[in-house]
């Protein structure tokens, strides 16, 4: 077993912008230990709890969250145990202690040097997870927006209950592309960021892993791109449409086109172009 763990990494960007895929194949690494998505943060931070944030405590939702995600999510009710047990140590930089803890534990009995942790909605509590893990590297998946609200909107109509129980509306899809772009470019100037295109993924897939092997530290396998279907299967999440299912082919989508009518199509155009991406090519171009 591996004695020292490397920093871990994070993958961030908004929900459907290809977040699975790119966790299925880096998780094919043979030094990286991977979970289906574990909503701590989600979870955990109280955000809308003012006066539980306030002092700095930790969300009602995260304790049942944590009993069904470590009992029946990934079979290990025994990490429970490292959480605090009393309601006077609720505070949310030790169940974040406990939780890297946790997954030090079992990257460790794996037989890995480090772990990725992909929950795509982790992006709005970024500044957090950077205070407590300064030596992550952060990896941001950017999609083509009109790609992203149409397969937004799909798959919150197909499983709306694992969405928040309700369809979302075409507003609420380019407002969550919007904010997580926005997000990504307040933040992708540091050096421990880096900047994936979705479409180069596809087009291009061994030239992107070369470069995030090297963002890493890790060597670049073959088997990351030829077995990456069957490590999605551990981490994909069916009841909520993330999966990954088919082989890396092409980046065109046609759903935008068959999913809306020619004015819905206008409606999100206009209100995806006024996004500023100049500085996306900027940085690109830059980064190594």
């Amino acid at each position: 077993m591996k004695a020292k763990l490397e920093p871990p990494i994070f993958i961030f960007g908004c929900p459907r912008s290809g977040t699975t895929l790119l966790q299925s194949i880096l998780a094919t690494h043979p030094e990286i230990a991977s979970f289906p998505e574990t909503k701590f943060f989600l979870y955990g931070v109280a955000k809308y709890e003012p006066k539980r944030q306030k002092f700095g405590l930790i969300s009602r939702r995260l304790k049942p969250h944590l009993n069904q995600y470590f009992k029946y999510q990934i079979n290990h009710p025994e990490m429970l145990k490292y959480f605090p047990k009393v309601p006077i140590l609720d505070f949310i930089n030790l169940y974040t202690r406990s939780f890297i803890k946790v997954l030090n534990i079992l990257t460790i009995e794996e037989g890995k040097s480090l772990w990725l942790e992909k929950t795509p909605d982790h992006l709005l509590y970024l500044d957090y997870i950077e205070k407590m893990l300064p030596e992550a590297r952060m990896i941001h998946l950017l999609r083509n927006g009109s790609d992203v609200v149409a397969s937004l909107y799909e798959v919150t109509h197909k499983y709306p209950e694992p969405w928040g129980g309700d369809c979302w509306s075409l507003n609420l899809c380019i407002r969550r592309w919007v904010e997580a772009v926005e997000i990504t470019r307040q933040h992708i100037h540091k050096p421990n960021h880096i900047l994936v295109r979705y479409e180069d993924i596809i087009t291009n897939p061994q030239a992107e892993l070369l470069k995030l092997c090297q963002f890493i530290g890790i060597n670049f396998t073959y088997s990351m791109l030829q077995n990456y279907l069957k490590t999605s299967e551990k981490l994909s999440l069916e009841s909520a449409g993330r999966t990954v299912k088919k082989e890396i082919t092409n980046c065109q989508s046609e759903k935008f086109q068959k999913l809306f009518n020619e004015s819905e199509r206008e409606y999100i155009i206009k209100g995806l172009s006024k996004v500023d991406l100049s500085w996306v090519n900027d940085f690109r171009g830059r980064q190594v």
